[in-house]
């Protein structure tokens, strides 16, 4: 990686003309500034400054003090400073740049290249352990939000399990049933999580949560089941109501629909639409070569679901037609966009 330049300001005679040639023999980039106001504004693009005594003494310094003032913590740019041999160096002027390394004149070439590559390695240290603190600052603000995030989520899937214990034992006529069916919602409600913690509990592919639920059913030449849409992440509020409707239209479909026979067909299709309010999800999920779909006479966990949570937690817009050639359900719900975790 190379260095930033050492800037060069020395107005008088042919002092900057020389100390560039010696540096640039030395290997060092260097670059002459035209006056102070110039090398002020150069001063972040550095990686030191070569200043002669005199082009400071007499001139306004009020902005090359606000400049050193306002540095950043990790910051202490470095100065050399060219003084006359045989007199005392300025205290006002060693005093205003702070980290300042004095060498008198004449000089051998050999110090000026010398101390300009010190000069040039602590300034590489320093940006390095802004950047490393940069870097822990940024670990420290996303491990903040991951943990407001997963106290969201467990509360959240407390919640869940709370409703799919307490609907599971109202709707189960057995024991037995209810152990399975609540054992399958839990199943299905833990994939989802599971594609959600892969992404630091933030985003899950819908494509991954279909296949999760409906591949098992999928024949050997994968006609069974077709799936059809793009690449969609779902946050996590949209996306665990989401995994559970296809749980139960799985579950549904498995026990009364396509998937009760084996020349029943599942087809789902989604899309991106854009809008004012921002992007929405539409999904339809199409069954064929099954039973007759029949509405339900009386409204079951599974249909509540659907009517409820994804209406009132996800904002959705569902619509279902029990047609006799087989159950059609489409949803359309609104798509988060940001993240609220930054990727790694």
């Amino acid at each position: 990686m190379n260095d930033p330049p050492v800037l060069i300001l020395a107005p008088a005679g042919r002092d900057a003309a020389v100390a560039h040639v010696i540096l640039a023999e030395g290997g060092i980039h260097a670059a002459v500034c035209s006056g102070l106001p110039d090398l002020v504004a150069r001063l972040d693009s550095g990686s030191c400054a070569v200043v002669t005594e005199e082009a400071l003494r007499d001139a306004d310094r009020r902005e090359l003090a606000a400049w050193i003032a306002g540095q950043e913590p990790w910051s202490d740019y470095p100065f050399l400073l060219l003084t006359l041999r045989g007199s005392p160096p300025d205290p006002r002027l060693t005093d205003a740049l702070g980290n300042v390394t004095l060498l008198e004149r004449p000089f051998h070439p050999a110090t000026l290249v010398t101390a300009s590559r010190f000069a040039v390695r602590a300034r590489r240290r320093q940006r390095e352990a802004a950047a490393y603190l940069h870097e822990r600052q940024q670990t420290a603000e996303r491990q903040t939000l991951l943990i407001r995030e997963l106290h969201h989520r467990v509360k959240n899937t407390l919640a869940t399990v709370q409703a799919l214990l307490g609907a599971s034992a109202r709707s189960a006529t057995s024991v037995d049933e209810f152990y399975q069916s609540f054992s399958d919602r839990v199943i299905s409600l833990a994939k989802t999580h599971n594609l959600l913690t892969d992404d630091y509990w933030q985003m899950a592919s819908l494509q991954e949560m279909l296949e999760n639920e409906l591949g098992p059913y999928n024949d050997e030449a994968g006609e069974r089941i077709a799936l059809d849409g793009p690449p969609v992440e779902l946050t996590a509020d949209l996306a665990v109501p989401t995994g559970m409707a296809i749980h139960e239209l799985t579950t549904n479909a498995a026990k009364h629909g396509a998937l009760s026979v084996p020349e029943g067909r599942i087809a789902v299709h989604w899309q991106v639409k854009a809008a004012q309010s921002g992007r929405r999800l539409r999904l339809d999920w199409t069954e064929r070569g099954g039973p007759p779909a029949r509405e339900p006479t009386r409204r079951g966990f599974g249909s509540t679901l659907l009517q409820r949570v994804l209406t009132v937690q996800c904002g959705a817009d569902i619509r279902f037609d029990f047609a006799p050639a087989g159950l059609h359900f489409r949803m359309e719900a609104p798509l988060v966009e940001s993240r609220t975790v930054p990727r790694y």
